[in-house]
């Protein structure tokens, strides 16, 4: 009997064989290249590309069904692409992205911004040339991911973070900076999903509901981990932001993290009849995630689940 480990495992050595196919080792010269490739498939948690293959996957879809890995690939080159850029020293001032020096401290400010652009273009052009997707399905993917990266999503939250995130905010404004900033990219990621399993609107939108969850409960563990030295990036680089662990404690917020996977499991429950890996993928990172917390971190989160 084949576990839902066994089915993470292939979508994930799927996912780093087509990503190393879309960015392959030599074919170009250059140090933008170069950024491009060590931005995408240096160790990342996959996590959008991931949840795209297994939440389609549940919907029915083949793993091998074409076009799916191309488009879980867009996702995670658009991901990285964003990496870059709020990594920038006129941004969130990063050193370290993912246990490694950040783009911009490896190859220049420049070379950095230049890769950002190059792999958010190589992105759309990996959905636009992939043969196995009828034209609407590309169109529909296409204005997806463009929403989810413009001013209407990532870009806005970004700037929403930068220029407000210093200052004291009520719930309500750092709820709307999450949604926009993280919930966004998880929205194009499961409406692509089901735009690879022909999905019906009433799934899409439950799909889209359980982004919105996704999302805030993905920021909501980020913001529980600041303080870490195991998560791969800087530690403290909340110190003196407007979080909800700021304004409201850990236990708080622990709780609203309880809320949020609840509502999601539920979403994803009524979308996926057929199959249940996504689920209990997301149960297991979580709880990983939560544990990690408990043993290295500052927090009492006596409130966790």
């Amino acid at each position: 009997m084949v576990s839902h480990e066994d089915d993470v495992k292939r979508a994930q050595e799927a996912l780093e064989r087509r990503l190393e196919e879309l960015l392959p080792a030599g074919e170009q010269m250059g140090q933008v290249y170069a950024a491009m490739r060590d931005g995408t498939l240096g160790t990342g948690k996959r996590m959008r590309p991931l949840l795209l293959v297994l939440t389609a996957r549940d919907m029915g879809c083949a793993l091998e069904q074409p076009g799916l890995l191309d488009m879980a690939c867009a996702v995670e080159m658009v991901h990285a692409a964003s990496l870059m850029l709020d990594d920038m020293p006129c941004m969130d001032n990063a050193l370290l992205r993912r246990g490694r020096a950040t783009i911009h401290c490896q190859y220049g400010e420049n070379v950095a911004i230049l890769a950002a652009v190059s792999l958010l273009s190589h992105a759309f052009g990996v959905i636009s040339r992939t043969p196995a997707l009828p034209g609407e399905a590309k169109s529909r993917a296409i204005a997806e991911l463009a929403t989810a990266i413009g001013h209407l999503g990532l870009a806005q939250g970004q700037f929403l973070d930068l220029s407000e995130g210093d200052r004291a905010r009520d719930a309500e404004a750092i709820i709307l900076t999450n949604t926009l900033k993280t919930s966004s990219l998880f929205d194009a990621t499961l409406q692509m999903a089901a735009i690879a399993a022909s999905a019906s609107p009433g799934v899409q939108e439950r799909l889209r509901c359980f982004a919105r969850d996704m999302g805030q409960a993905f920021q909501l563990m980020d913001d529980l981990a600041d303080g870490l030295n195991s998560t791969g990036k800087d530690p403290h680089k909340d110190r003196g932001k407007s979080t909800l662990v700021a304004m409201l404690g850990a236990d708080a917020v622990c709780q609203k993290l309880h809320d949020h996977l609840h509502s999601a499991d539920e979403h994803i429950a009524h979308a996926c009849h057929t199959g249940s890996v996504t689920r209990r993928f997301l149960h297991a990172w979580f709880d990983n995630q939560m544990s990690l917390i408990r043993q290295n971190g500052p927090l009492s989160t006596t409130g966790c689940p």
